[in-house]
């Protein structure tokens, strides 16, 4: 069993296969180049697959592919089943923004993936295409429609922003409800690399919207879930993730691993140590010893609590992360 710093189980890896992706959404990584990150710097998959082996044995039961965009990553599939193989019953997961999904859905489901977690933060093409960078909401439409027809379990995220999507938030939280999908409203997460026009719509905002249609009660929160849950008087629930409030880290079980082979404690700050060597030269036990340093010093919060002042600004790349 792994266990941090501060008595919480860490039972929750998070693998970013590669921090490229073929949008460029304005609250994660707008500016960055469209650009190759060289071979040798990021691991191969049998180097991320030998920690992976180490965090399961070690008592890891959920993993998560995330990027970038995991899917830019070519044989992410033929990862997930090396994953799958070793641990079948481990809760495999992926965070995509759906473009590629049409065409690797069915890959992915019979690779041993499980779940899906997909952006969608507008349904309005013009939008998407200002938040992106891209013409792209047909083409994730369409996967994120592949993805049911094969049977993934997928639930949406929105990032709500003022003056952006606010005015969409009952249309989104409609179309994920006829579609049997959770989904769940994101607060942005402020950081050095977003646009600084952008603006958060808070936790209460998306509520006050969100009631002005639906009549909703707080529903009981799932363990180690980021989400509070909320439910509908038909029984949909829906959530919001609100990391401006400390009980966000309250149960926090996650930690992440970077495609350079970074293994990071937390989402907010920057402290990480690296597993490449170790993997690289095929030592088990000194990746152990790491993974145990980071847990030990893994922060009990983060301050986004504090984000008005911008010396409290997160300088995490969500795109090296999965976030």
């Amino acid at each position: 069993m792994l266990i941090d710093g501060h008595g919480r189980v860490v039972d929750y890896l998070r693998v970013s296969v590669t921090e490229r992706c073929n949008f460029r959404c304005k609250y994660c990584m707008p500016d960055k180049p469209f650009e190759w990150v060289p071979h040798e710097k990021i691991l191969s998959f049998e180097e991320l697959f030998l920690f992976i082996k180490v965090a399961i044995d070690e008592g890891v039961k959920k993993i998560r592919i995330t990027g970038g965009e995991p899917l830019v990553r070519k044989d992410t599939d033929k990862f997930i089943k090396m994953i799958s193989d070793y641990a079948p019953n481990i809760d495999l997961a992926m965070t995509t923004n759906g473009y590629f999904l049409k065409d690797f859905a069915k890959k992915l489901k019979d690779s041993g993936l499980k779940r899906i977690n997909m952006s969608l933060d507008t349904l309005n093409k013009e939008k998407a295409f200002k938040l992106t960078g891209k013409n792209v909401l047909e083409k994730v439409i369409s996967g994120f429609e592949e993805a049911l027809n094969v049977g993934l379990k997928v639930k949406l995220n929105c990032v709500a922003l003022k003056n952006f999507n606010d005015d969409e938030l009952i249309n989104l939280l409609e179309f994920a409800k006829n579609h049997g999908c959770e989904i769940r409203f994101i607060e942005y997460m402020e950081n050095i690399h977003a646009k600084n026009f952008l603006k958060s719509l808070k936790k209460d905002e998306i509520l006050t919207i969100l009631s002005s249609k639906f009549k909703f009660k707080e529903s009981v929160k799932k363990l180690n879930s980021p989400a509070t849950l909320f439910e509908l008087e038909d029984g949909y629930k829906f959530g919001i993730i609100d990391p401006h409030k400390h009980d966000f880290c309250d149960t926090c079980n996650r930690i992440r691993l970077s495609a350079e082979g970074l293994l990071i404690p937390c989402l907010y700050f920057e402290d990480a140590l690296s597993i490449k060597e170790a993997v690289r030269s095929g030592d088990i036990i000194k990746a152990s010893e790491i993974l145990r340093e980071v847990l030990k010093n893994k922060p009990e919060k983060n301050r986004w609590e504090n984000s008005v002042n911008q010396n409290e600004i997160s300088s995490r790349a969500f795109y090296k992360t999965g976030g």
